[in-house]
């Protein structure tokens, strides 16, 4: 099948927070040795479902492209990592195949490929991520309160968390819908998404930009106390609440 993705979330319990952004730093130098990694950045997030400008500090994320599935097994199954996740308050680790990508992350672009034996009915995860221009901040911030709202009501979600690589500057979202034709509605049609996109791309707002779907193809432990692929909330609206 070639290349895949995954995305880690991991809420660290209460005496272990203080260490979080330092273990950021020190994990991105033990990920570089992991065979059959192609590519890793560790992440901070938001509050909760927060997708503005907010930082929690107990949280962080990894998101990563891996050779094959082989190589995504063998990290999980192997390496200390996933190892000390699985002792924190609360994790979710999540194989994820591209469907479609465009754009790129820092010089680095998703690689897609046919998805043979992929059911795309099901559930998708949509990863958004920006380097945002300095004098673009205050509109890009202001039109993000403006869409975070709606997002976070819209038909189909089942979760949602802001990513970044700082608090400003290279922000983006990682998020998990019922099915494709959910989160294509969203961004097509929802009037805040839309509006922002319009200026975004009239003021330049970015010097780079992502947007890629996928299909899940593995997931273990929960998030905000389920796993969204698995077990989605009885209402589809319904994220994570944990703020």
């Amino acid at each position: 099948m070639g290349p895949i993705a995954s995305f880690h979330l991991i809420s660290e319990r209460r005496r272990y927070q203080p260490l979080v952004f330092a273990r950021l730093l020190t994990d991105r130098r033990v990920l570089r040795r992991v065979d059959g990694l192609l590519f890793a950045r560790t992440l901070g997030t938001g509050r909760g479902d927060d997708t503005g400008p907010s930082i929690d500090m107990g949280r962080s994320a990894l998101f990563a492209l891996w050779r094959d599935e082989a190589a995504l097994a063998a990290f999980l199954a192997d390496h200390p990592l996933p190892g000390r996740w699985r002792e924190a308050a609360e994790h979710w680790s999540v194989g994820l195949h591209p469907l479609h990508s465009t754009g790129s992350w820092r010089g680095v672009e998703v690689p897609v490929a046919p998805p043979p034996h992929i059911d795309v009915a099901g559930p998708v995860a949509v990863l958004t991520r920006a380097s945002i221009r300095v004098g673009a901040t205050v509109p890009f911030l202001r039109a993000g309160r403006a869409t975070a709202a709606t997002l976070r009501s819209s038909d189909g979600l089942r979760a949602v968390v802001g990513v970044g690589e700082r608090p400003f500057g290279r922000l983006g979202t990682f998020s998990v819908w019922r099915d494709r034709s959910a989160a294509s509605a969203y961004a097509v049609e929802n009037v805040e998404h839309r509006r922002a996109a319009v200026q975004a791309r009239r003021g330049g707002w970015f010097t780079e930009e992502l947007f890629t779907t996928f299909s899940p193809i593995s997931s273990e432990g929960t998030w905000a106390g389920i796993d969204p692929i698995a077990r989605p909330p009885a209402d589809e609206r319904s994220v994570d609440q944990s703020r």
